[in-house]
């Protein structure tokens, strides 16, 4: 180029390119000029080296943007929040129940210390929150952890499910009764600053303070109705 001249702008068809998409396009030039001597056998000046290369833009955006489209991916919900719960719905407490029956029918329950955040000094079952785990396995666990009891996975049956609501503002609760068929050893108070005693009682004669949703899923059991559900409108 002589000196004191001036470069003209490059050009997409009637658009100018910006300043980073012009020395863009300088730097892919030289490899279509190679590309179209290797095909043709001669060499081709800058001008319709850039013919050659811009030809091409018109068959690519086509295929870019007028292929067939991307599937869609319908089973992905729409995110919303850190957990990723979907658009719409309600996060779930699930809490985890043993039912316990002896050779006599007697139902194992435990007396809550008094001063319990929920339902102090109050019967209820063995129960635990599941975390990020199977419910089985966190029904096994934590029955040895807190009572001394060993229950083997393979003896355990779903009995009844309690779908709860403390109060309009509080979290919905899934509550899910599990019974164990046979076990080993004796209750224990592992944890005496949650339950205090272990006591086995007739299903007929239940202690006058039992937690609520507790006396619910123990009438469903002997009623055999598989769900229940207290505090919904």
């Amino acid at each position: 180029m002589p000196a004191g001249a001036r470069r003209r702008p490059l050009t997409r068809g009637r658009k100018r390119l910006s300043d980073s998409a012009g020395r863009a396009f300088r730097h892919q030039v030289p490899h279509v000029r190679a590309h179209a001597a290797r095909s043709s056998g001669k060499t081709l000046s800058h001008s319709s080296s850039r013919l050659i290369h811009t030809a091409s833009w018109p068959r690519r955006r086509c295929r870019r943007h007028h292929g067939p489209p991307p599937p869609r991916r319908s089973w992905l919900p729409r995110q919303r929040g850190e957990r990723g719960a979907p658009e719409g719905t309600e996060l779930y407490i699930v809490g985890v129940h043993l039912y316990l029956q002896d050779e006599h029918g007697r139902i194992l329950l435990g007396l809550r210390h008094p001063d319990s955040a929920y339902a102090p000094a109050t019967w209820h079952f063995w129960a635990g929150h599941c975390e990020r785990e199977a419910v089985v396995a966190c029904l096994v666990r934590e029955a040895k952890e807190e009572a001394g009891l060993l229950i083997d996975p393979g003896d355990v049956g779903f009995m009844h499910l309690v779908h709860l609501i403390d109060s309009p503002r509080a979290l919905p609760r899934i509550q899910l009764v599990f019974r164990a068929r046979s076990w080993s050893g004796t209750p224990e108070v592992n944890e005496p600053d949650r339950c205090v005693e272990w006591r086995w009682w007739q299903p007929q004669n239940l202690p006058a303070v039992v937690v609520p949703y507790t006396r619910t899923a123990i009438d469903g059991i002997l009623a055999r109705r598989p769900y229940s559900q207290v505090g919904w409108a």
